[in-house]
């Protein structure tokens, strides 16, 4: 397995994911919205950092990212369409393009939707979709920038993947998704299970992600949704849910 995933959480229910490549050691991190407990965990793994992967302009996302390029020296990659908004990039990138890390490749997807810009990167060895705020387990990210077509567009993408990706997503969000989820779509046996663990491992402070695409496929009502205005229905129940 030639990466392995650590997960890092910051801020009130940020998660931060550090990569390591275990045939050359490189270290990444996905959206490091806050420095000192990524520095933490980067210094738990050897102390080095050579890529710093972001999806979107977010400040949760973002914002250690300046000061870990200062400490480590790391290349910082992110979305060419939103490359205004980040902090000064190493490499821009859009759909389709190969970031290397280490000895395997991430593939960047474009997902707009939540953000204008946002992307997600997905590497095959293992599986894993690093989705930021677009796709959540049980969930989808709201609609700042896009539209409802723009974020079905984009779960479509997934959709494609592997059943048995690893979905990394940017929030801690689970719980009150299934929550919705239930209401929306009660009788769906795969999410009551789903449901029961996710409320299993919360009691116990315990994180709910990595999902995987089946499970997803299985349980979360804005992939399931079948056309665009039923995910737009479906998003704007979401937002006033309490």
């Amino acid at each position: 397995m030639p990466i392995v995933t650590f997960l890092v959480p910051v801020l009130s229910d940020n998660y931060v994911w550090l990569l390591r490549d275990e045939e050359t050691g490189q270290i990444a991190v996905v959206d490091p919205g806050d420095a000192a407990p990524v520095r933490a965990a980067i210094e738990a793994h050897g102390g080095r950092l050579d890529l710093i992967l972001l999806t979107h302009h977010h400040a949760d996302h973002t914002g250690g990212a300046t000061a870990l390029r200062d400490r480590y020296g790391a290349k910082m990659i992110g979305p060419a369409d939103e490359e205004a908004r980040l902090p000064p990039l190493d490499l821009a990138v859009q759909d389709g393009d190969l970031v290397a890390f280490g000895a395997c490749e991430a593939r960047v997807i474009a997902t707009p939707g939540h953000t204008a810009g946002h992307i997600a990167y997905y590497f095959d060895s293992p599986a894993s979709l690093f989705c930021g705020d677009t796709l959540f387990s049980l969930g989808c990210g709201r609609l700042f920038e896009g539209t409802a077509a723009d974020m079905f567009a984009s779960l479509r993408r997934f959709d494609a993947l592997p059943g048995a990706t690893l979905v990394y997503c940017g929030h801690e969000y689970t719980e009150s998704n299934a929550r919705f989820a239930l209401r929306v779509d009660p009788d769906n046996t795969a999410l009551i299970h789903r449901a029961e663990d996710v409320r299993e491992l919360r009691l116990h402070n315990e994180p709910t992600v990595p999902s995987t695409m089946e499970s997803e496929r299985a349980c979360n009502p804005f992939l399931r949704a079948p056309d665009i205005d039923t995910l737009a229905h479906l998003r704007r129940e979401k937002d006033h849910a309490k």
